[in-house]
């Protein structure tokens, strides 16, 4: 079981950055693949971007490519979400997901933190 809990939302103006970050629990985070994931309202929940156990490996949405860094430090359980040039599209609740090496799907999941971008 992992609990993930997420922080660093807010309201930011256009162009600005934040940063979200996102605590697990357990003592196997490094076992998990962890993405981001948002829902803007009257909207499905999308991808945003995942990555590896190892932080090897990174994938994300053509819509915040070059824009959105993930990072990962294994040693305090925390995935982070760094966000540049925020567009007030970008504006949603924000989701930290975590799924085992070898899942397809993503079981745990946080509980949200908002996103609101200002134009």
């Amino acid at each position: 079981q992992v609990q993930l809990v997420e922080s660093g939302g807010g309201l930011v103006q256009a162009g600005g950055s934040l940063r979200l970050s996102c605590v697990a629990s357990g003592r196997t985070f490094s076992m998990y693949t962890m993405g981001w994931f948002r829902q803007a309202p009257g909207k499905d929940r999308e991808f945003v971007l995942e990555i590896s156990w190892s932080g090897s490996s990174t994938y994300y949405a053509d819509s915040v490519k070059g824009r959105f860094t993930v990072s990962r430090d294994n040693a305090k359980n925390t995935v982070y979400l760094q966000m540049n040039s925020l567009k007030p599209e970008d504006t949603a609740v924000y989701y930290c997901a975590a799924k085992i090496l070898g899942a397809r799907e993503y079981a745990y999941w946080g509980q949200g933190t908002q996103v609101t971008v200002s134009s």
